[in-house]
């Protein structure tokens, strides 16, 4: 289970352990909380009044200083699974749903015509089509593209990113996310 961590803005910092967000409490580093309650840990007895300390984790936190993400001069990682995800598990030529054992990276321009390891020059394909296509471009193969890659944004990264997104993590990221998002439907 991770936590949200975003900056004091509200905007996404990355996603941490619950070991690494009882850091931030016990340093008193977190501004404000949203979400539900998520994990409860318990400390040490006060040798004064006998109480036992406790820090009630939250599963969406803000935290005070400087954000580390420019979300302007920020670029996802592209992987496999983002990628799927991005494009909803969809051959990007034959329109096909298919499990990620299935699918490929597929270059629109291909390395073998000088094509780059891009967002912006990546598709999800199914193998068949990926074979089909070889190292042509669309139009060379007459496989049109079904729909046109694009560079996630700061908030679909972050969605993109983890597969074990919870129920209010997930509605705060949404609320954010472009209207022309993929990952709306």
């Amino acid at each position: 289970m991770k936590v949200l961590k975003l900056s004091a803005q509200g905007l996404p910092q990355s996603w941490i352990s619950l070991e690494q967000a009882v850091t931030h409490y016990a340093a008193d580093e977190v501004r404000w909380e949203a979400g539900g309650e998520i994990a409860l840990f318990r400390g040490g007895h006060n040798a004064v009044t006998g109480k036992q300390s406790q820090i009630v984790i939250n599963s969406i936190i803000g935290t005070k200083g400087v954000p580390r993400i420019n979300p302007f001069k920020q670029r996802p990682g592209l992987t496999n699974s983002k990628l799927f995800a991005r494009d909803r598990n969809i051959c990007a030529y034959c329109g096909g749903h298919f499990h990620e054992d299935d699918l490929t990276r597929e270059h629109i321009i291909p390395f073998a015509q000088k094509g780059v390891d891009v967002w912006m020059n990546v598709v999800t394909a199914c193998k068949p089509c990926n074979h089909r296509k070889s190292s042509r471009t669309p139009e060379q193969a007459n496989m049109p593209l079904l729909y046109a890659p694009y560079v996630p944004s700061l908030w679909e990264d972050f969605i993109l990113r983890n597969r074990r997104i919870l129920a209010d993590q997930m509605e705060f990221l949404m609320a954010h996310l472009p209207h022309s998002s993929r990952l709306h439907g």
